[in-house]
């Protein structure tokens, strides 16, 4: 008998540039609700212990690779890596 192998993973859908989104910190200060481009640039301005703590709450849930389910929420990781230019292959 041979086993089959799950369904590959989609990929995440790319979170468009000009969604509505909000960059909120676990430090208190005042969220920045803006479209995901300016939360991003805002982000990339912070000093590392704000990086930590900071995490952007979308309006829309965007499918992951790792979960199962779609998720509202992009992390520090993630916001660093929007803010990255592509690699050129």
């Amino acid at each position: 008998m041979t086993e089959t192998q799950p369904p590959a993973p989609k990929p995440p859908a790319p979170v468009p540039w000009d969604q509505p989104a909000t960059l909120i910190d676990l430090d208190g200060t005042a969220p920045l609700i803006a479209p995901l481009h300016d939360c991003v640039r805002h982000f990339a301005a912070l000093n590392a212990a704000a990086k930590a703590d900071a995490r952007i709450l979308l309006t829309q849930p965007i499918p992951r690779l790792t979960r199962r389910t779609r998720t509202w929420l992009i992390g520090p990781e993630e916001i660093a890596a929007l803010g990255e230019p592509p690699a050129k292959g």
